[in-house]
Order: structure tokens, then sequence, then C-alpha cells
């Protein structure tokens, strides 16, 4: 199963926001108007320090993530991707398209000069957590969040 994994583009939208709906807690908390994410799209994209990545095969949208390039001045002023919006079409989880959408990320952030790769998930995620340490990723770190509404 093959898929090329790319920049995104505005035309894309609408398949990055069902694969961010097709999900148990995206259906929750997603599903502003269109336009919304459209807006936010142009914003990040234009941004260098931001890509959405989109993974396509045979012509359709099946995987996305937000990659964002951080830089800064702990670990001896080294630079770090976050990654964020991780989301595999509900269809064809299970079948290594996660371990090449996160190997094209770390690609992404090697050719960018990063030292680290980080994100976060949700705690009620069990298997995810179970995917990213299979992958390498250790959790390091305890993550809070503030809602701003």
């Amino acid at each position: 199963m093959s898929v090329r994994f790319r920049v995104a583009t505005e035309a894309d939208v609408p398949a990055i926001l069902a694969l961010l709906t097709d999900d148990v807690l995206g259906a929750g908390r997603e599903g502003a108007a269109l336009d919304i994410y459209m807006a936010a799209f142009r914003e990040v994209d234009a941004d260098p320090n931001n890509a959405v990545i989109v993974g396509e095969q045979d012509g359709a949208i099946v995987a996305t993530y937000h990659l964002t390039f951080i830089p800064g001045l702990t670990l001896q002023a080294s630079k770090r991707a976050q990654i964020e919006g991780v989301r595999v079409a509900g269809h064809l989880r299970g079948q290594q398209i996660g371990e090449a959408m996160i190997a094209d990320a770390e690609a992404r952030a090697r050719g960018a000069g990063c030292m680290l790769m980080q994100l976060t998930m949700n705690k009620s995620r069990t298997d995810t957590a179970r995917f990213y340490q299979r992958l390498g990723f250790t959790p390091s770190h305890i993550g809070y969040k503030r809602d701003l509404n």
C-alpha cells in the first residue's frame, strides 16, 4: 500500500476536516463552518515554520498531520519539531500508514535541522500511546492544557 506525503493545499482542507472528524474525540470537538478551517489553513500555510502534510493514495487524502518547527534556547539552542493533528482514515488504520507518516515527519524535521521531535496526545488514547512508544517516543514529560474560552 503506497501513500505519498506532500504539503497540503487549500483544496485539501475539506478532506483534512473529514479525517479530523473520523475519530472518536474529533467527532465531538470539530465541526465549525468550513470557512473557519480555511482561514486557519491559510494562516498556517503562510508561516514558514508550519506545514500541514497530507498522505495521498490513489488520488484520495488518507492521512494528515501538522508539523511545526520551534526554534529555542533550551537543549543547547536546538530546534524541535512538534507534531499535531495526526490522523489516518479509519478504514485504513493498522496498515502501517501511521509508521510511514511519522517517518515522513522525522525526515522533514531532520531536514529543517531539528534535534527533537515531540507530540502530545489525549491520555485516553491508549492504543495510540503504544503506537508512539513502539516508534521510539518516550512519555518523558507531563503536559498540561488550559482552555482559554
